[in-house]
């Protein structure tokens, strides 16, 4: 494996003279989210009772124009309930997942974690989540206020991997100040979760012309560790399709200046980097029908994809990349129409006592990269069950079912769709699902059944 790091970018510096058109980041906020890769769900549809709605017609409430899936719909599209079916569900694994403390009040909205999953669970029939809340480097906050996106991840997590435990490490509330602030919150959360993780999953990511030679070193030598541990870490690949999102400690008033380029943490060869697909499953089943790539040019959405500034080409990336590391690995669903249906009442408390029981809920669709990458860092924690051992850095072997005769049965391919944007009338030409591997979709979406079999045999342990 080369994975060092060769070269960095110096010509573009945060701060630098913008001369393009303001618009709308959505980053002004003091409460927006730590996983900042994630987009805001959209179309969310309140429900009223939603303990007494079936699971099958609650994902017919997410949103007033389109559906989302339920979780055991998700689970059959990716083929992961034949493996829940038969006691692979994550029991003796924990996945830790940094996010932001949450302030109250606080846009967006925020609530008590342990009362969205408990609605969560009892609308769709799990079991309780087994949740840890580590505040040790967040300061004096509350351990169970949580934004809608950190929701998202936990519930996302707990639907596919319902008996793993869920350790979220909170960072302080000013984390997205700066990038030097963000990337040293999310180093300091992925080394302290070392000691508890077999899977890490970040949502959070940022262009690599954000950061400096020594924070990405310096971040790079965590996952090394976290390599060495056989501990998985797993991002979503961004958002905003072939351009990064502006840079933390950017506001809505700033302007917005389009850099082509891929995110970090997801750029890092160490890391299994998430794409985004739109799924198509049957709405009685969950039975899968196909996939596209997840992009919407006009809103300046879509998976991020391309080829990093920072990192040469591995070797597990031989044959399918040039020079430079490709991103992504794999990909699942990320479009809020086709999302896991999530619940979410923001009915926190400021004293985060759980008290807060308000009588309605809002179901949405799961949204953007920062759903898919939980996804997969859930099934990565079924496979190590499955193995008995955790599986670590699963990159090689990712890419050794994707050269192989099992790359046909093991992902689910996607050769439709591009990830050009459109930003401040500029479009930015992306790049283009095909067969195989590409820079946008990776190798596709998993069928849990056939490839958690094939991780267990390839991957060291």
């Amino acid at each position: 494996m080369r994975s060092s790091l060769i070269k960095f970018r110096t010509s573009a510096r945060p701060g630098s003279p913008n001369p393009r058109p303001r618009i709308a980041t959505g980053l002004g906020a003091a409460g927006i989210l730590f996983a900042a890769a994630g987009c805001a769900p959209t179309g969310a549809q309140t429900v009223r009772a939603v303990s007494a709605t079936p699971p099958e017609s609650a994902a017919k409430d997410c949103d007033s124009l389109t559906t989302c899936y339920t979780p055991r719909q998700i689970r059959v599209a990716y083929g992961i309930q034949p493996l829940l079916d038969r006691g692979i569900d994550g029991r003796g694994e924990t996945i830790v997942v940094p996010a932001l403390a949450a302030q109250w009040p606080a846009p967006p909205k925020v609530g008590d974690i342990r009362q969205e999953l408990k609605r969560f669970d009892g609308l769709f029939g799990l079991p309780a989540a087994r949740l840890k809340v580590d505040t040790a480097l967040a300061g004096e906050v509350s351990p169970w206020l949580a934004n809608q996106e950190e929701v998202q991840d936990v519930e996302i997590l707990h639907a596919v991997a319902p008996a793993a435990t869920i350790r979220v490490v909170l960072v302080e509330p000013t984390a997205l100040s700066s990038p030097a602030n963000a990337m040293a919150a999310l180093t300091g959360a992925l080394r302290r979760g070392l000691s508890h993780a077999d899977v890490i999953s970040i949502s959070a990511g940022w262009g690599e012309h954000c950061l400096t030679r020594a924070q990405v070193a310096r971040q790079h030598a965590v996952l090394r560790s976290a390599r060495d541990r056989h501990v998985t870490v797993v991002a979503g690949s961004g958002d905003t399709g072939a351009v990064s999102r502006p840079c933390p400690g950017s506001t809505s008033q700033d302007a917005w200046t389009p850099v082509k380029e891929v995110s970090a943490p997801a750029s890092d060869p160490l890391v299994l980097a998430v794409g985004g697909t739109i799924l198509t499953g049957d709405r009685r089943t969950g039975a899968y029908v196909g996939e596209t790539t997840w992009s919407v040019p006009s809103h300046s959405q879509g998976t991020g994809g391309g080829f990093s500034h920072l990192f040469s080409r591995p070797g597990y990336q031989d044959g399918v990349a040039d020079a430079a590391r490709a991103v992504p690995d794999v990909a699942a669903d990320a479009a809020p129409g086709t999302g896991m249906a999530m619940v979410f009442s923001g009915s926190g408390s400021g004293s985060g006592s759980g008290s807060g029981s308000g009588s309605e809920d809002t179901i949405f669709g799961a949204s953007g990269t920062s759903a898919s990458a939980p996804l997969w860092a859930a099934l990565i924690a079924l496979a190590d069950q499955a193995a008995g051992h955790d599986l670590g850095f699963v990159n090689p072997a990712i890419y050794r079912v994707g050269h192989s005769g099992g790359r046909y049965t093991a992902f689910h391919d996607v050769t439709t769709g591009n990830n050009t944007v459109t930003v401040s009338g500029e479009t930015i030409s992306g790049y283009g699902a095909r067969p195989g591997y590409d820079p946008v979709t990776g190798w596709g979406g998993p069928d849990a059944r056939v490839l958690v079999p094939l991780l267990t045999r390839y991957a060291g342990g």
